[in-house]
């Protein structure tokens, strides 16, 4: 997955922005004001920080080296992937449960605002 994609598809959810609230080179992907990926889309390796739900982030780790704990967020919570060593659709997948588990935490009326399918 290329940066270009890896925008691109945090970007096709539901009220999902990009902002820059650290450096001009680090892109925060956010629904509803609260972040769910994070990255420096310009580094190499391509790496982004995503939430995860704390028992799969532990299990993620064991399986994988590419999946660390989440770099300057909170471990038990942020999991950072390395995107170029793992399988396009299962960092899709990643970045999907990110997404879901901050729209999980909202409050109802935006949850069923941001409703997909």
């Amino acid at each position: 997955m290329t940066p270009d994609q890896l925008r691109a598809f945090c970007l096709d959810f539901n009220d999902a922005t990009e902002e820059f609230p650290f450096t001009p080179e680090t892109s925060v992907f956010k629904v509803a004001g609260k972040m769910f990926a994070l990255a420096a889309l310009d580094s190499e390796p391509l790496r982004v920080n995503l939430k995860c739900d704390p028992d799969d982030a532990v299990r993620l780790r064991e399986e994988h080296p590419a999946i660390a704990p989440g770099y300057h967020m909170n471990k038990r919570h942020w999991n950072t992937v390395t995107v170029d060593e793992l399988p396009d659709r299962m960092v899709r997948e990643l970045v999907e449960d990110s997404y879901d588990l901050v729209v999980a935490g909202l409050p109802k009326a935006v949850r069923l605002r941001l409703d997909r399918p």
